[in-house]
């Protein structure tokens, strides 16, 4: 702790006392100057003032400085979060997509989508699908209310007492709503006060696994470690209409739905996350071959031909029939 942060934990307790704000605080400072120091007298005419307008002009240059950075902060997050939504909304209206269910993954057009579709809603039976973006819910399960608690008797005996995700895959919870993606995680807060929040009344603490937020002056709303890693760089909040602390987190591991926000908060069953529609495009490399693999392996199966990997057997004998035509392979069985 620096030297001149060593009273701030006095000067805040006595600030909080003091109804009228900073004006009241500083009746009361001046007061206590003049009544029990010789601060006004003690240097000759004129030197109190003129020790005061020094010390104010050398905090205020300080202030002002301090002021514009944060102005310019916040100016950069509120950017990067109108992108964030732009780019949301962008993704939600592209037409091609990877469509998880019904037992494959497909990057559709138009045409493509309205077959399928119609081919789904006529067959009505319950499918197996392909966790390429997580897990999801099973396109015949019955609608649920959200974060109701589990009670299925078929459901693990791991995942009884869990909450049901909500329709952004996350919880409503008493004092905060919590939705994600599998790129990030978005938090509102309702700040319970009776003015119109500002950002310099909130006290927001990002870490890479801990997190705090609340009103200044007032005991935390949210404070936890998170279960997996953010980026720190990527990760930005925002007031809205002065009601509403919102924060976007970016997550590190893009492959994994989080079951809570703070580890101390009720976990949802993640299991019963519903991803989102997403372009193959989207996807990293590595996960984007083994989608390709699978669609082609499913395309394969449709047309009862021989998968990627029972071509590459097939290849193999071939090859090894090639290079000894001298053998009799007639009564070999290949499986």
């Amino acid at each position: 702790m620096s030297k001149e942060e060593q009273f701030d934990g006095m000067l805040l307790a006595m600030a909080q006392q003091h109804e009228g704000g900073v004006q009241d605080l500083l009746d009361t400072i001046f007061s206590f100057l003049a009544r029990k120091t010789d601060f006004y007298t003690g240097g000759g005419a004129g030197a109190a003032e003129k020790l005061v307008t020094s010390k104010f002009q050398k905090y205020q240059s300080t202030a002002m400085q301090k002021y514009e950075a944060e102005k310019v902060e916040r100016a950069e997050k509120e950017k990067k979060h109108k992108e964030r939504l732009e780019k949301k909304k962008h993704q939600d209206s592209l037409v091609n997509s990877v469509d998880i269910g019904d037992d494959k993954i497909v990057e559709l057009t138009d045409e493509e989508a309205e077959k399928l579709q119609k081919e789904i809603d006529s067959r009505h039976a319950s499918t197996t699908e392909i966790p390429v973006a997580g897990p999801s819910t099973s396109s015949t399960s019955q609608p649920e209310t959200p974060n109701e608690i589990e009670t299925e008797e078929e459901e693990d005996e791991a995942d009884k007492g869990k909450l049901k995700p909500n329709a952004g895959n996350g919880a409503d919870l008493l004092n905060y709503r919590w939705t994600q993606t599998l790129q990030e995680v978005e938090i509102r807060v309702p700040l319970k006060s009776n003015f119109n929040v500002r950002p310099r009344d909130v006290s927001v603490t990002i870490g890479k696994k801990h997190f705090t937020c609340g009103i200044k002056g007032q005991p935390p709303i949210i404070d936890g470690n998170f279960p997996h890693e953010v980026k720190l760089e990527e990760s930005t909040w925002v007031i809205e209409d002065g009601r509403t602390l919102l924060i976007n987190l970016e997550k590190v591991n893009k492959m994994q739905w989080w079951a809570h926000v703070v580890i101390s908060d009720p976990e949802i069953n993640t299991k019963k996350v519903n991803p989102e529609p997403s372009k193959l495009s989207d996807l990293d490399g590595e996960t984007r071959g083994l989608v390709e693999k699978m669609m082609y392996d499913q395309r394969q199966k449709e047309l009862g031909l021989p998968t990627s990997d029972e071509q590459k057997k097939q290849d193999v004998i071939k090859k090894f029939m090639e290079q000894h035509p001298e053998m009799d392979f007639s009564k070999c069985k290949f499986n």
